[in-house]
């Protein structure tokens, strides 16, 4: 899959206190309505038809995914479509032969890296899309390794829960990500972001998605050899919707349970 060129980005800036400053207004036009219909009409379908998603809108909908919003910009999360006919049908028998994987045009296995912060932080700082680095944000790329690196057997996350939950008697401090699972979970929080994204946007091209959280994580991880750094979030199966393919009416319980004013 050839690489999308990077678009080259207008710097729009504004004067405070006699300094320039990056500016970038909200954009105008956008059509709730039409957003409103992508997210009512977004389900999670069982069953899909023989049309092949075009690769255009395949690329576009995994561009848009990796726009979504990710911890300190570090966009923890790594794709992996698969195409060959005998990894898929692997992959579909890791995914306990679920309809929806059996009928898809594609299995996208969605996964969140917790091994290249350090990479990520110094990539970072070298395509820092303005013409300085602020010493304040170099010095917090420079530091980021350091504050997600748990050490042999979480030896050094000790160390660290230690001296915040000191200064925590004092002021408001970060409780982490220290450990291994804590880091672990934080990249994962930012691939499930990636992941709304991925499927909204399938939707708004006119295509629907499954998001499958039912698999055989060890298989998928031999399937596509993956590190004990790399975990699989969840595999995505996306084709156009089949006639019958929502098995029931969505269930959403009273909005009381979840909203609360404090």
């Amino acid at each position: 899959m050839p690489a999308k060129p990077k678009p080259v980005r207008e710097l729009k800036t504004v004067s405070v206190e006699g300094k320039p400053r990056y500016y970038e207004p909200a954009p105008d036009g956008i059509d709730l309505e039409s957003f409103r219909k992508v997210v009512m009409s977004r389900r999670s379908v069982r069953k899909f038809t023989a049309r092949p998603i075009p690769e255009h809108v395949l690329n576009d909908c995994l561009d848009m995914a990796m726009l979504a919003p990710c911890s300190s910009g570090l966009q923890p999360w790594e794709f992996y479509i698969v195409r060959s006919a005998d990894k898929k049908a692997k992959l579909v028998k890791a995914c306990m032969s679920q309809l929806a994987a059996k009928t898809a045009s594609e299995l996208i296995v969605c996964v969140a890296r917790t091994d290249r912060v350090d990479e990520f932080s110094r990539k970072m700082l070298r395509e820092w899309p303005m013409p300085d680095v602020p010493p304040l944000v170099k010095r917090y790329y420079q530091l980021i390794p350091y504050n997600y690196a748990p050490g042999p057997l979480n030896s050094f996350a000790m160390v660290k829960k230690a001296a915040i939950s000191v200064g925590g008697l004092v002021t408001a401090v970060p409780r982490g990500p220290f450990t291994h699972s804590e880091v672990q979970l934080w990249a994962a929080k930012s691939t499930a972001l990636a992941c709304e994204n991925l499927v909204l946007a399938f939707r708004a091209h006119g295509f629907d998605t499954c998001m499958m959280e039912g698999f055989d994580e060890h298989r998928v991880r031999k399937l596509l050899k993956l590190g004990d750094e790399a975990m699989p979030i969840m595999v995505v199966a996306a084709g156009e919707r089949a006639e019958d393919g929502v098995f029931w009416p969505q269930i959403r319980f009273e909005r009381e349970l979840f909203v609360h004013e404090v």
